[in-house]
């Protein structure tokens, strides 16, 4: 076990699944002029949902939050077969796979970490 390196892919995991379970409005504020693609925020939780398993494995993370990381990684694995042409903000209020996230990424802060409600990660991070 690397205890530097999970300790950084927990960081990165809990920020990202922060930013997944955002409220849409915070979320494009935390985006702002960024042009992110959804078919990389859909990889991106997808490899998240893959690292958190590890991280669990070794007894860096919750095993309860496995059940909600897994639901996200089925719920977006259905749609990343979709193509994905626009960019995620445009899609946050009008794709209800995004609603559907929300709520599993709540659910898994809550029992990581006691409260879904963490500060947003720094732009561009």
């Amino acid at each position: 076990m690397n205890d530097l390196g999970d300790a950084h892919l927990r960081t990165w995991a809990l920020r990202f699944m922060t930013l997944l379970a955002a409220d849409p409005e915070d979320q494009l504020a935390w985006l702002g002029e960024q042009a992110v693609e959804t078919g990389s925020v859909v990889e991106e939780a997808l490899l998240l949902c893959r690292t958190w398993e590890g991280l669990v494995e070794r007894g860096v993370g919750e095993p309860a939050t496995l059940r909600d990381a897994g639901a996200i990684g089925r719920r977006l694995g259905d749609f990343a077969d979709a193509p994905h042409a626009g960019l995620w903000a445009g899609e946050l209020a009008a794709e209800p796979v995004w609603g559907d996230v929300r709520s599993l990424a709540r659910q898994f802060l809550v029992t990581e970490l006691g409260d879904w409600r963490q500060p947003l990660p720094p732009a561009g991070s």
